[in-house]
């Protein structure tokens, strides 16, 4: 395997001679191959730890066995500590988005700091089975389905050529101590599910399962090569960009051969993902003004363009939702149901708000709350400050700090998540009800 480790790296142009490694090492079985493979080769190279603080005992043991094994040999290292459940919570992400953000922007911070050329992670085969079928799960185009690259900037994976059992074999071989994660045995995450569940009746169903895989794999990466060229020129004659914004020509790209796939091409460049793509080919037709979001960059669609912006601070975004509007997908995923109120019953769930259509103004708005602001909590007479309410409900400050508000026009209509203004609740002579309720 080191040989093979070798020849892949130079022959592919992984890793050049002379070139400084920050390795991620996590003290997991992979990991700590990798680690035997640049000692055992002529690489410079650095090592970087993250504690995430999400197996309590388990966590900080792994940290200083990392710090153990580089002291052995000498090795440059560099750990960090991170309290990843608030980091999630604060940005309204999952734990596993929290960590990798926090993971590689360690990496990105040290590489900057110590002059690495390269980031080089354990990533082996595998994991690139696993994510292969991940996207497939929550709908992807071709690019989606080409796996994990060896290479992307400074990001390197020198293993993706090793399957787990060779990662296993070559640690048996050479006595190499590692770190048992026991989550890895828990089918609770998605890819463990698929690791442990899915693709072991795979290669029951075919033992070159794994080989075969890897070749349609990269059939499939010179298909999207040949695929990159072709919806390229159509992406020329629809975008244009300057300084401030992108805009796409809505007339040009509905009399392209391939309207919805160059839109995905594009978009998917800013962040939006396929179920907002769908959304935003869906309101080419409708009236100007429906806004999309993304993590990173905002949408407007005008007449004759969409026009494409880098969002501002998160303190300063505001959200519309508009009267003909079913459904957002940024702040958070939002569905939106206008309901006859004759035999309707109230849901009483924190994340579903059912006001009186008629006392609302359109467009609605969505915005962070502010101090000063004050609304009639649900079943009161008199107002209250937000700032007090939270005070009363003993809410923690990453927990102010996301906290949203629905509005009409002036007036809070839903502390969204927490509690409705008591002046816009169903009342026995609501004819309709507006149902909004987080994703």
């Amino acid at each position: 395997m080191f040989d093979q480790f070798i020849i892949n790296s130079k022959e592919k142009q992984l890793i050049k001679s002379g070139q400084k490694i920050l390795l991620a090492i996590s003290g997991g079985i992979d990991s700590m191959v990798l680690l035997h493979l640049f000692e055992r080769s002529e690489f410079e190279y650095g090592i970087a730890h993250c504690n995430f603080r999400l197996r309590g005992d388990e966590s900080d043991g792994d940290e200083a066995f990392v710090r153990e094994q580089v002291e052995q040999h000498g090795t440059a290292a560099h750990f960090e500590t991170f309290d990843t459940i608030e980091y999630a919570s604060l940005k309204g992400i999952s734990i596993e988005m929290a960590a990798r953000e926090l993971r590689y922007g360690f990496f990105e911070r040290i590489s900057k700091e110590y002059e690495y050329d390269c980031i080089v992670t354990a990533h082996h085969q595998d994991d690139l089975i696993e994510t292969f079928f991940l996207n497939l799960s929550r709908k992807t185009g071709i690019k989606g389905l080409t796996g994990i690259k060896e290479k992307k900037g400074k990001l390197i994976r020198p293993l993706l050529f090793a399957s787990r059992e060779d990662i296993e074999r070559y640690a048996a071989e050479n006595s190499i101590s590692y770190r048992e994660d026991s989550s890895n045995n828990e089918v609770v995450f998605q890819r463990n599910f698929l690791r442990h569940k899915i693709l072991p009746l795979f290669s029951e169903l075919n033992p070159a399962f794994k080989k075969n895989f890897m070749a349609s794999v990269d059939n499939l990466k010179v298909a999207y090569d040949v695929y990159k060229d072709a919806i390229g020129d159509e992406i020329k004659a629809v975008l244009t960009n300057d300084k401030e914004q992108s805009v796409i020509s809505i007339p040009v790209l509905q009399n392209s051969q391939h309207p919805k796939t160059v839109l995905l091409e594009i978009l998917s460049g800013y962040g939006f993902n396929a179920s907002i793509v769908d959304a935003v080919y869906q309101s080419l037709e409708t009236h100007s003004g429906k806004q999309f979001f993304s993590k990173t960059h905002r949408l407007v669609k005008d007449r004759d363009a969409l026009f494409i912006q880098e969002l501002t601070d998160d303190e300063d975004r505001v959200y519309y939702i508009e009267e003909d509007d079913m459904e957002l997908f940024a702040p958070f995923d939002i569905s939106i149901e206008r309901l006859d109120a004759k035999g309707f019953s109230i849901i009483k769930e924190a994340n579903t708000a059912c006001v009186d259509l008629e006392k609302v103004q359109f467009p609605l708005l969505m915005r962070k709350w502010k101090q000063g602001d004050y609304f009639q909590p649900l079943g009161m007479t008199g107002f209250k400050k937000v700032s007090d309410f939270f005070i009363d409900r003993k809410m923690p400050l990453h927990e102010k700090e996301n906290t949203w508000l629905l509005c009409s026009g002036k007036n809070i209509v839903w502390i969204m998540g927490q509690r409705l203004d008591n002046r816009f609740k169903v009342t026995p002579s609501t004819k309709q009800v507006l149902k909004i309720e987080i994703g």
